[in-house]
């Protein structure tokens, strides 16, 4: 017992001791020991505050995390940052994360800011399948913006018997054939064979003409040319989301 007792210890003492406060324009800035996704310190900024204290962030997280592509404009992302801020008492003022704080209760909702921080600048590494979730709803609503008509979540039975599922099917016209997409919110070998097994094993049921997408998420991060390749040599059109202005015209009419 006393081992670990000395080991809490230790932590506290390296906590007091990594902590630096600085006094910047009526405010002071505290750069704690906790690390952001880019290996950078937190930082949280003190002020006054009706006989009491705030703590902010200044906008930082959100901003950080706008500037390199992850909004958290949409209702869904919206529920999940505010279970987060509302789990650690925190308020959200524009673009900045908040706690109100007294000289009592000061330490622990400094501790809940912090908490909250990491958890917001966590949600650029979500689950695969919440971010893929989220990343088909942009495309949805890219696609409502653009007037393109489609069908969402349609499964068609292959020529092997195997349903494949597909995540939007755009209706032929009488300029344009049908088009069948799916979304992905990363790529990989084993995403892009599968990919490549459902379109073959469903091409021969669907119309003449009928064609497949990828829509494949690119921002802020680099996706591999051999999986692109690949696709194309069976038919499949990849498009990278950060090129999305330039494809659209496929999908029009």
């Amino acid at each position: 017992m006393t081992e670990y007792q000395e080991l809490v210890n230790s932590y506290a003492d390296w906590f007091r001791q990594k902590i630096r406060v600085e006094s910047i324009n009526g405010a002071f800035e505290i750069t704690t020991p906790f690390l952001d996704r880019h290996n950078d310190h937190i930082q949280l900024y003190l002020k006054k505050h009706h006989g009491g204290f705030i703590l902010t962030d200044d906008g930082y997280t959100l901003t950080d995390l706008k500037l390199h592509g992850c909004e958290l404009t949409s209702d869904k992302r919206k529920q999940i940052r505010d279970v987060i801020l509302n789990g650690f008492g925190v308020k959200l003022d524009g673009d900045e994360m908040v706690i109100e704080a007294n000289r009592n209760n000061f330490a622990q909702r400094k501790h809940n800011l912090i908490q909250a921080l990491l958890s917001i600048n966590d949600l650029y590494y979500l689950a695969s399948p919440v971010v893929l979730s989220l990343f088909k709803e942009d495309v949805e609503k890219y696609l409502k913006m653009k007037e393109i008509r489609y069908t969402p979540e349609v499964s068609f039975n292959g020529k092997s018997g195997f349903a494949h599922s597909f995540d939007f099917v755009v209706p032929s016209s009488q300029a344009k054939p049908e088009r069948i997409l799916k979304v992905f919110d990363q790529l990989d070998k084993q995403k892009s064979s599968l990919m490549i097994f459902s379109w073959n094993d469903t091409r021969e049921v669907r119309p003449s003409g009928s064609t497949a997408f990828c829509i494949i998420n690119d921002v802020g991060q680099s996706v591999n040319s051999e999986h692109l390749n690949a696709l194309e040599q069976y038919g499949i059109k990849p498009w990278l989301w950060s090129h999305r202005e330039e494809e659209i015209q496929e999908l029009a009419m």
